[in-house]
């Protein structure tokens, strides 16, 4: 069954973050008539500064509310809910970050696991007619097999942050069971490109390039990621927003990998971006980091047989991109 979205209401959580703010543009330019309402909490994870330039371009927006709010806030998210009546919604807000999570547990629990409860509950309580939440790659953990698929069992989280994204499956899970809430898991693969996240490698790096500082590489550069640009992911959750999952067959409940299909070296990555920067990087090789994995790789035949869609920008023209917006908003 297609779900229709013209003149619904939408709330996007995270909507000041990188995913948030590009699939908050993307709805307004594919579905103008819908009524669109973001939350954040803005917080300091990353420089803030960022955030607020990217709600400023969403202000020009009509029909688009933004709300500052905590995931963790119950009676907020309570109120949230009761008063903008969301038809679907898309659940991108999330503490972010394998690193980080070794020093700032609490975070993850706050906001990954607490935060998404309430979210559930809103759906239930509000009878939402499909929510999508971002998991993440990082759920497959300690696997070997490539490509990842979601049929694979992914019961070996190496990071707390992967934990709580398995945690969000398995509560979305319940709660379609119990309730009836067509739930849609996102596993997304290293997402990239303009307005992106200042914690993500290719962002670091670029910033350290441009500075003359040296890169941290880490495993000493023996590392494979599935680049996926950040169109890509947003032409992935938008066409499945209209796919909800049917309970013909059980609870209405999937989870779908939206990743590149092609896997690339990290050194790869390190030589677009010298290339495309004009400058060569001073590299410091280092042993692998606590919580990281060897590589990544996408298995989106599921993906492309329900929506005609497989991500496939390129590493060169992704990162093409992304650094032209990187010396139009920073001015290096």
């Amino acid at each position: 069954m297609t779900l229709s979205i013209k003149n619904k209401t939408i709330l996007v959580t995270g909507a000041a973050g990188f995913v948030g703010f590009h699939v908050v543009e993307q709805l307004h330019k594919t579905y103008p008539e819908a009524k669109l309402v973001g939350i954040d909490n803005i917080n300091d994870y990353y420089d803030p500064a960022l955030k607020h330039a990217r709600l400023k371009q969403l202000e020009k927006i009509a029909d688009f509310t933004f709300l500052k709010l905590d995931l963790a806030d119950r009676v907020g998210m309570e109120n949230l809910f009761s008063t903008y009546l969301p038809d679907l919604v898309v659940h991108l807000a999330a503490q972010a970050g394998v690193r980080y999570s070794i020093d700032n547990p609490h975070a993850y629990i706050n906001s990954n696991i607490v935060g998404f409860l309430n979210i559930l509950e809103g759906c239930r309580h509000n009878k939402v007619e499909h929510l999508l939440y971002a998991s993440s790659s990082s759920v497959y953990g300690a696997n070997t097999k490539v490509p990842f698929s979601t049929d694979d069992n992914v019961d070996h989280p190496v990071s707390l942050y992967a934990a709580t994204k398995k945690s969000n499956e398995l509560m979305a899970h319940t709660y379609a069971h119990l309730y009836g809430i067509p739930s849609t898991g996102l596993r997304f693969f290293t997402v990239y490109g303009p307005w992106g996240r200042p914690d993500m490698a290719y962002f670091k790096f670029t910033q350290a390039i441009l500075s003359g500082k040296a890169i941290d590489i880490y495993n000493f550069g023996d590392m494979k990621r599935d680049f996926t640009y950040i169109d890509d992911i947003v032409e992935g959750i938008i066409r499945l927003m209209t796919n909800p999952p049917q309970p013909e067959t059980g609870a209405p409940y999937a989870v779908y990998n939206i990743g590149n299909n092609n896997p690339e070296d990290l050194m790869e990555m390190i030589s677009i971006l010298e290339e495309e920067l004009g400058v060569k990087a001073e590299r410091n090789l280092l042993p692998m980091q606590p919580g990281d994995v060897y590589a990544t790789y996408a298995d989106v035949d599921p993906l492309s047989k329900l929506t005609g869609f497989k991500p496939s920008t390129s590493l060169k023209d992704g990162l093409h991109k992304f650094v032209k917006w990187y010396k139009d908003y920073y001015k290096p």
